[in-house]
């Protein structure tokens, strides 16, 4: 697990770091040197989706890992209990929880292609409908209290049960054990990416915010979800507020 864990940690710090530089590149450039997705959707080239793709897949690793670590401790410490090691199960379990949020930033790529195209999105990826923000923050705070986000949620904080119901033999096994938890974990926070759209896309201070209030609200007891409804209140008056 330490060779595991290192990997993971230099994985999330790199994508940290990436984004950083990225931000930088944005803020501090002149803006006829800088590199800007293009307002009319059918000037996007393929080098467009791509720059725009990898951002999101960045941006899913940087903010999803950390909270995907204790799952993957878990996994990996019942691997060593049951094969005598870990590796290359903990890392296939890895790999294909990542490859649920590298196939989700598809799906955040071509939202991002169609605000564009139709303005809602400024040429340096800020929001510029507050209908449309209105619309994603109310979306985001009414889902806190739905009651498949709460079952998603509930997966994702109970590495012991998931394991339990959901373990699978050989490397195949670790694989799709990854991409479950993966599932119930876009399940429970999918709405709370599509935050980026309404706040910037590019906004380093939300994504610290979320990454920080995903690991919190993953590592509370079950019996706790005050945070949960409490940041869907907010959401709720925040978004309402902007259709005032």
């Amino acid at each position: 697990m330490p060779v595991i864990a290192a990997a993971l940690i230099a994985v999330t710090l790199g994508a940290w770091l990436m984004l950083f530089f990225q931000h930088q590149q944005m803020t501090n450039r002149p803006m006829a040197e800088m590199w800007m997705p293009p307002s009319d959707a059918w000037q996007w080239s393929s080098i467009d989706f791509a720059v725009v793709y990898s951002m999101w897949a960045v941006m899913m690793a940087a903010m999803m890992l950390p909270s995907a670590l204790p799952m993957i401790k878990a996994y990996s410490r019942a691997c060593r209990q049951r094969y005598h090691q870990d590796f290359p199960y903990s890392l296939l379990f890895s790999l294909a929880y990542l490859s649920i949020w590298f196939l989700f930033s598809v799906v955040l790529t071509l939202l991002q292609w169609q605000f564009h195209h139709q303005q809602w999105l400024t040429p340096m990826m800020e929001n510029d409908s507050p209908w449309l923000a209105a619309l994603i923050l109310i979306t985001a705070g009414l889902y806190q209290f739905s009651a498949f986000k709460q079952s998603c949620l509930h997966h994702c904080r109970t590495p012991a049960s998931f394991l339990l119901n959901h373990w699978q033999n050989g490397h195949s096994g670790a694989f799709k054990m990854g991409m479950t938890h993966g599932l119930y974990c876009l399940g429970c926070c999918w709405a709370q990416m599509l935050l980026m759209f309404a706040v910037g896309v590019m906004n380093i201070t939300a994504m610290i915010i979320l990454t920080l209030f995903i690991l919190l609200e993953k590592s509370l007891p079950l019996y706790i979800d005050t945070l949960s409804k409490t940041a869907g209140v907010l959401l709720c008056c925040w978004g309402t507020w902007l259709l005032i």
